[in-house]
């Protein structure tokens, strides 16, 4: 139940980033709640329909749909009177980003598939949403610029399947692959991690 109730929060938080990007475009209204739908449940519709799982998630529980219009609702009304704290948001981004990525890989992982495509599902749990959002906007996406974002879903996933094989009880390799992801996410940030660009003159 609270892995629910956190799936919510990040469906949310991902709802918002989802709103103001639309914002800085100057989208309508539709405009913006479709953005931010994408954002919220893209990464988890594409995994779902490549692993062949039917009915979609947010078909079988419209909460997922109430919360996207809702945290887009209250984020128009709220950015109107004053602007939302940029580095909050990316913090709960970061956080949004690791509990969606780890859960994908649990989904992909219950599903019998092999370690590449466990951290691959969980990646695109996190992530996609976000290259969704950023394709809409008229963007590079995140991930193919120098921030370490699908990056740290990558390390994550990839250390909770690394500390199962090592013995570690999935009740605690699961907050483990958070804390991965969180950390990468947040060090990048507030510290500037980058990864390496490649440039041709």
């Amino acid at each position: 139940m609270l892995l629910y109730w956190l799936d919510l929060l990040g469906v949310a938080v991902f709802a918002i980033s989802g709103v103001l990007a639309a914002g800085r475009k100057d989208m309508d209204w539709l405009g913006v709640f479709v953005v931010a739908a994408l954002t919220a449940i893209g990464g988890g519709t594409l995994r779902d329909v490549l692993l062949d799982r039917h009915p979609l998630f947010w078909i079988v529980d419209t909460t997922y749909l109430i919360v996207i219009a809702a945290a887009a609702f209250v984020t128009l009304l709220y950015v109107r009177r004053r602007p939302l704290p940029g580095n909050v948001l990316l913090l709960a981004d970061a956080a949004g980003l690791a509990l969606f990525t780890l859960y994908g890989a649990q989904v992909a992982e219950a599903a019998g598939l092999s370690p590449i495509i466990i951290v691959l599902m969980g990646t695109m749990t996190g992530a996609a949403g976000g290259v969704l959002r950023d394709i809409l906007c008229a963007e590079i996406p995140l991930i193919l610029r120098r921030d370490i974002y699908a990056t740290a879903a990558i390390a994550g996933a990839s250390i909770y399947l690394a500390a199962q094989a090592l013995g570690m009880a999935r009740s605690w390799a699961f907050p483990l692959g958070m804390l991965v992801v969180v950390a990468l996410r947040v060090n990048a940030i507030l510290r500037g991690w980058r990864l390496p660009t490649f440039h041709l003159p």
